[in-house]
């Protein structure tokens, strides 16, 4: 493929007939020439993905329009796909489509309209909170290893609530959870958020609070990057985990927050212990248990053996051995009793603790816990509504019933 060819301002006015190919060439150099890389926002219209990879389309406002182009070696890097109607903000380059005489815009970068504004103010808020050390690693607190209550800040109608109360029924299905329901997106939002947040740390009613949502675009997970969610969060007395939209997602309240889970699932196994690592490592100690009592058993054995080779023939000093074998004999038996109470100690504390930690107990000591019809724990009466239909599950056996009254 040839260069092209330059032409000066004396060559085009010494030039008596150009040709339409020279003509474009010059009108792209000039072009090029003259505007360097710039942003211009529009609507998207006629869109057309190529097979080769490239996209077509035009951006249009209320009183013109313009063709663009965004090749596949830049569009591949965009983690999203506009459509027809969308507004933007296309950082671009003007060109001239020399084949057709066509004037377009070259693409390099594609955002959604807004999101430069969205994202300063998202830098700026985290310069001022981080400068008042909001975000200082020393104030961050331990979350519990074994937490009594956990909280929960969300939408009831979140599928991320679901996900969060199925894994923490997987891992630990003893522990209470209380949830402060409030809307995560919209105008308006931040604020019950952080009413909600506020909420919790009064009650004091759990030992962590879980604050999360699923993922979304900047706009749909912007409620968490309000000052108003943020101090909320600083302000809170119980250890805070943010599970705010999907991994590569981050939000001011990630940064305020004690700790920051990936995902809302990945929020509620940090916040909840694991009922099958819990028996996994009382098995471990019983078995190092018997391994221990079965080494001292086989140590004291050796000494019986020991003493009754030296005991093989009579002498004088056959009833004073006999006296050290009795007193051996009783301080073996003495030792070997204290050991096995002392281990005995321990596994009926171990199962005091696996007993205490199943939910099935507490039912047997005259609880129950109820259900609605679609399977949802009630905790609270403001759940439930008159002659709504329920589940009690007692320790032994079930029951269905009737709310005929509901008082708070």
């Amino acid at each position: 493929m040839t260069e092209p060819t330059l032409y000066t301002d004396q060559q085009i006015r010494t030039s008596k007939i150009l040709t339409v190919s020279e003509l474009n060439r010059l009108a792209n150099q000039v072009l090029t020439q003259n505007f360097p890389l710039f942003w211009v926002s529009g609507e998207v219209s006629n869109l057309t993905r190529a097979a080769s990879g490239h996209w077509y389309f035009s951006l249009k406002d209320a009183g013109a329009q313009v063709r663009c182009v965004m090749f596949k070696g830049r569009n591949s890097y965009l983690d999203w796909t506009p459509l027809e109607g969308d507004k933007v903000e296309a950082r671009c380059t003007v060109s001239l489509y020399e084949a057709r005489g066509d004037f377009q815009l070259t693409i390099e970068f594609l955002q959604r309209a807004g999101l430069g504004v969205l994202f300063a103010a998202f830098e700026k808020l985290k310069a001022k909170l981080q400068s008042e050390g909001l975000f200082d690693p020393d104030l961050k607190k331990l979350l519990p290893a074994h937490p009594k209550q956990i909280g929960i800040v969300t939408s009831p109608d979140a599928a991320a609530l679901r996900d969060v109360l199925t894994t923490l029924k997987r891992r630990m299905p003893s522990i209470p959870v209380i949830i402060y329901p409030t809307p995560v997106q919209g105008k308006g939002a931040a604020v019950l958020i952080a009413d909600a947040i506020q909420q919790a740390n009064q009650r004091a009613e759990c030992d962590v609070l879980i604050i999360c949502r699923g993922g979304g675009s900047i706009e749909d997970l912007w409620q968490f990057n309000e000052e108003i969610v943020a101090r909320a969060i600083a302000e809170c007395s119980i250890p805070t985990i943010s599970g705010v939209g999907h991994e590569t997602d981050f939000s001011i309240c990630d940064f305020v927050a004690d700790v920051r889970a990936a995902t809302p699932t990945a929020a509620a196994e940090l916040a909840s212990p694991s009922r099958v690592n819990i028996v996994s490592a009382i098995k471990q100690l019983s078995q190092q248990l018997a391994r221990s009592i079965q080494y001292q058993l086989n140590q004291r054995t050796q000494a019986l053996d020991y003493i009754a080779r030296r005991l093989t023939s009579p002498s004088q000093q056959i009833e004073q051995q006999k006296v050290q074998l009795s007193q051996i004999t009783y301080r073996l038996n003495s030792a070997l009793k204290q050991q096995l109470q002392s281990k005995q100690h321990n596994v009926l504390r171990l199962s005091q603790n696996l007993a205490h930690l199943n939910p099935q107990a507490v039912l047997t000591r005259g609880y129950a816990f109820v259900q609605n019809k679609t399977g949802e724990i009630i905790a609270s009466s403001q759940q439930l509504h008159t002659g709504e239909q329920v589940r009690l599950t007692f320790g032994l056996g079930v029951a269905e019933a009737t709310i005929n009254k509901t008082t708070t």
